[in-house]
């Protein structure tokens, strides 16, 4: 199972996100480095769990005020200056509220980041169509879908999406399992909403789980759920999984 970091991103900073209350999230505190400076802690985290995938969600896009377009230009030319091994680039799985393709796609262009640094992420909190996922799957962008869950239900924008929980032929290669309860809060994966994801989903797609955990026993719990992966923020950022996470199986 692979460790991939996360990055929040709000008004310039890293932020530490808890339960997704986004409110009341401040600039991250990290053991890692001394700054909440996204590129700064982008580096620190990659370096903390040895993954060449970063996840990033941009939350003021999430919330419908200022997308970070200028943050995420930077980011994307830090972690991957030209001149860059193809085999050493990074790639950021990034999640800035898109509701359909068309915005993505034109968030993406304004970023100017190289085809494939950026993999849109769908959340169903905010996606509107099921459409967005295969047009981008078709304009070749290996899109992501998050399945979003908040007090035991889905966190959808629309009837639309709130059936897309339900409706498995609908779902990209990759879904993410995400429960923002969960989120910094240090209470332990959901591994019974990954479950039942996963009792659906079928062996051909690529399930990561989001939001929990808090030590290498949580990791491994993860693992053996069967998890590909699992997005991990607060327990890096804290120092929790010391010894190389990345190799867990």
């Amino acid at each position: 199972m692979r460790v991939i970091p996360v990055l929040d991103l709000l008004d310039g900073h890293a932020v530490r996100a808890v339960r997704g209350d986004r409110a009341n999230y401040r600039p991250v505190q990290s053991t890692l480095c001394a700054t909440s400076e996204p590129l700064a802690i982008a580096r620190a985290l990659l370096a903390a769990s040895g993954a060449d995938t970063l996840y990033v969600a941009d939350l003021g896009a999430i919330v419908a005020q200022n997308a970070a377009t200028q943050t995420l230009a930077a980011l994307c030319a830090g972690l991957n200056p030209t001149g860059a091994e193809p085999g050493r680039r990074v790639q950021i799985w990034l999640d800035a509220g898109f509701a359909d393709y068309a915005s993505m796609r034109a968030q993406l262009m304004r970023i100017g980041a190289p085809h494939g640094t950026l993999v849109p992420v769908f959340g169903s909190e905010t996606l509107r169509t099921p459409d967005a996922l295969h047009d981008a799957e078709r304009a070749g962008y290996q899109p992501i879908l998050s399945l979003d869950r908040r007090a035991g239900r889905p966190l959808t924008a629309t009837p639309i999406t709130t059936a897309l929980h339900d409706t498995p032929a609908c779902w990209p290669a990759r879904v993410i399992v995400m429960t923002l309860d969960r989120v910094g809060a240090y209470e332990g994966p959901d591994l019974a909403a990954f479950d039942a994801i996963r009792a659906r989903a079928g062996s051909e797609r690529m399930l990561i789980g989001a939001g929990g955990i808090r030590d290498r026993a949580d990791l491994d719990a993860a693992a053996q759920s069967g998890a590909h992966a699992w997005l991990i923020g607060s327990a890096l950022q804290d120092g929790k999984l010391a010894a190389t996470p990345h190799a867990v199986r």
